[in-house]
């Protein structure tokens, strides 16, 4: 829950009715503004781990054009001591598998960001709701 500070008991003991609607009125609004920066600052962090994931997406399908030459030069070293058409699966096994470890960890990282919904945040107004819930029932006693 967000951290709220309040009077003690034997204040609002003592308080007007008006002291104590402004009093609830300034804390709702202080609580309301720290849970909107709560969800706004687990926001941006769940954007960035997703743009983080994206961009190794496009690393594994990118990298492959990327790495044409290297491929063409460990194909023709390979060459000279099998055939090769061995040379050229053995770098295309090596590529695939690199490929799919980037694939893998860019997955991992977009689900990390997902779904993009203020987690913490909307815990923690829930457990604002209980709490105001909870007191209410008690002060009816």
């Amino acid at each position: 829950m967000a951290n709220v500070t309040g009077n003690g008991g034997d204040r609002a003991s003592t308080a007007s009715v008006a002291d104590l609607v402004k009093q609830l009125s300034e804390q709702t609004s202080r609580l309301a503004r720290q849970e909107a920066e709560l969800a706004k600052t687990e926001l941006a962090a769940k954007g960035k781990r997703a743009g983080i994931g994206a961009g190794m997406f496009g690393g594994a399908g990118a990298g492959f054009y990327a790495l044409g030459a290297l491929a063409a030069a460990a194909i023709l070293g390979l060459a000279t001591g099998v055939p090769g058409w061995l040379a050229a699966l053995i770098v295309a096994v090596a590529f695939g598998a690199l490929a799919g470890a980037l694939a893998l960890t860019g997955k991992a990282k977009v689900q990390q960001a997902t779904p993009p919904i203020p987690e913490q945040a909307t815990e923690s107004v829930k457990e604002d709701v209980q709490w105001a819930k909870t007191r209410a029932q008690t002060a009816r006693r």
